[in-house]
């Protein structure tokens, strides 16, 4: 299987950090902050990540897949419509807007 870009699916992402942690070339930055949301019903607020920046540098990943086989929420998928390619680095560096699935994932 050629696997050619990781799309974020940006709803199921929790900022739960184990892509970042466990990937071995270092190259996702995550950003999140913490909101206290008050379901209809409940007790008391329940405290939620909300994801702000999501980048990874295509300079330094080796495409292991080892952020989309950790993620317990789905959240990273191989997406086989696109392939990138640059030879400028900023160019290399996708945040949450490029990484968005095109729906194949």
């Amino acid at each position: 299987m050629k696997h050619s870009f990781i799309a974020l699916i940006e709803d199921k992402c929790t900022s739960c950090m184990l892509c970042v942690r466990e990937c071995p070339a270092w190259c996702i930055n995550l950003d999140s902050h913490t909101v206290e949301v008050t379901e209809e019903g409940a007790r008391r607020p329940k405290k939620v990540n909300v994801l702000d920046s999501f980048d990874i540098d295509y300079s330094l990943c080796m495409y292991c897949g080892v952020c989309i086989d950790v993620c317990p929420f789905d959240a990273l998928a191989w997406d086989e419509h696109r392939a990138l390619t640059s030879t400028n680095r900023e160019d290399m560096i996708l945040g949450i807007a490029d990484l968005r699935s095109s729906g194949s994932a």
